[in-house]
């Protein structure tokens, strides 16, 4: 194998590929202006920007386009510089989208390959590409038969990622919808929905007399190490949260006066940019773990199960309320005494659990879920490296 061939291969295939320039082998231009006189939500030929949701879709031309499908687009600016995405239907980019239609050559191997060489062009105020630096860039290229084999490889692979992101979002969707009929709505007693055999009102009190409070201690991004006790941050319930925390992947050498969980107890920020962010709670799942400070801990009385607990405060009237109760300008804060206020309806202990057990064999399954879109990604990204230069 020449040092001008990828590691992996189609059968068949064995000539040198040859590296060009982008500007070479395509045509590249930059979106203009949005003609809002003739802009609408639906129609024929989509309008697209630098824009990330809704695929930069931001309306409709009935009868005009600039660019024939196939064709790549790159994001030009702000976030996603550099970002290459296929496009199937003819299509006007604007708001400085560039555009880049191949000659000979094919649209989905462009978008793989530019996204695996991440092009990132420096600049002292916002990211951004230009179509003379992106004409500029060279990069390796074979026949147009074995890119077409290489395009329809990755077009199948993102199908099927694709397929379990929609399953993922629909499970979610399905958790979400089973959390607003399983809890009480505002003013009511009783769920939409029971598991059989439970029919009484649920009671109301402040949790003030249904658990006990404490907060975490010391500890900050600073003290995270590779190896040590594992810890739980505040951080860690925004930037992966879990009704349940069984598995921490954060370590740190423990401290004097360090609050070590017994398991089972409710941690809720204390801190946070929003009133929304650090208006949710989790469950410490295991005994043995550093809670940091920044952390309401709630220890449930024996009457109160503790993953009910998270669920009916991070969710409905219980997490509407403690919004309400959150307070601050730059940073939100929530301190226990808030949290003691915060009137809570529970049903008896069983039909607690029967809940929580409910929601944490629908986590499990979401979990599936996640890691199975996490391993094919892994393996795409192996694929992409071992099939382009």
């Amino acid at each position: 194998m020449t040092k001008n061939a990828p590691e992996l291969r189609f059968k068949g295939f064995t000539d040198d590929w040859e590296l060009r320039k982008l500007g070479e082998v395509s045509d590249i231009i930059a979106g203009g202006d949005i003609d809002s006189s003739i802009l609408k939500e639906t129609g024929a030929f989509p309008v697209i920007a630098n824009a990330i949701t809704d695929d930069g879709i931001v309306g409709y031309y009935d009868s005009k386009f600039r660019v024939i499908a196939p064709a790549v687009t790159v994001v030009g600016r702000g976030v996603g510089v550099g970002r290459a995405q296929v496009r199937y239907k003819s299509f006007t980019p604007v708001i400085r989208l560039l555009s880049v239609k191949a000659k000979k050559h094919d649209a989905k191997f462009l978008e793989s390959i530019i996204n695996e060489y991440k092009i990132i062009m420096e600049s002292t105020g916002v990211p951004q590409l230009t179509v003379p630096q992106l004409k500029q860039y060279r990069l390796y290229l074979t026949s147009l038969a074995e890119e077409t084999q290489i395009g329809n490889f990755f077009t199948c692979f993102d199908n099927i990622l694709a397929l379990h992101q929609r399953k993922l979002d629909l499970l979610n969707q399905l958790k979400q919808a089973y959390l607003q009929k399983m809890f009480p709505k505002n003013g009511e007693k009783v769920p939409e929905i029971r598991f059989a055999d439970f029919d009484e009102k649920w009671e109301q009190r402040k949790l003030a007399g249904l658990a006990d409070f404490s907060k975490g201690n010391g500890y900050t991004k600073n003290d995270l190490t590779e190896i040590g006790n594992p810890i739980i941050l505040y951080g860690r319930l925004y930037t992966k949260y879990q009704t349940i925390i069984n598995n921490v992947d954060s370590f740190a050498i423990e401290k004097d006066n360090s609050v070590i969980s017994k398991g089972n107890e409710v941690i809720v920020p204390a801190s946070g940019e929003t009133s929304k962010d650090i208006s949710r709670a989790s469950v410490i799942g295991k005994p043995g773990i550093i809670i940091g400070g920044d952390l309401n801990i709630i220890r449930p009385k024996k009457f109160i199960d503790s993953v009910f607990l998270a669920l009916t405060i991070s969710n409905g009237t219980q997490q509407k309320e403690m919004t309400k109760r959150a307070q601050g300008k730059s940073v939100v804060h929530l301190h226990n005494s808030d949290l003691k206020q915060v009137n809570l309806l529970y049903p008896e202990l069983e039909e607690q659990k029967q809940i929580g057990f409910f929601f944490k064999q629908f986590d499990n399954i979401v979990d599936i879920q996640q890691n199975l879109i996490t391993q094919l990604n892994i393996l795409k990204s192996a694929f992409l490296k071992k099939m382009f230069i």
